[in-house]
């Protein structure tokens, strides 16, 4: 839940799903300098503790992002 990480700049970029990962992991650390953006395969397992400090960017197998990267 997002609403954890409130006061850390923008939380949530809609408007990177279908762009190419490396490319919006950049726009999102330049957007908010607080985070730590990383890409992240589709299916890959990973923790579910909420890190104020972290933007997982989903892909596919061609690079692009298939959902709303948030704060978790």
């Amino acid at each position: 839940m997002a609403y954890e990480c409130e006061g850390s700049g923008k939380s949530s970029w809609p408007e990177l799903v279908g762009t190419e990962g490396q490319a919006a992991a950049a726009i999102i650390e330049k957007e908010n300098p607080s985070v730590n953006a990383v890409v992240v395969l589709e299916g890959t397992p990973v923790t579910q503790e909420i890190d104020c400090t972290r933007v997982r960017v989903w892909v596919n197998e061609r690079g692009i992002v298939i959902s709303v990267p948030v704060i978790r």
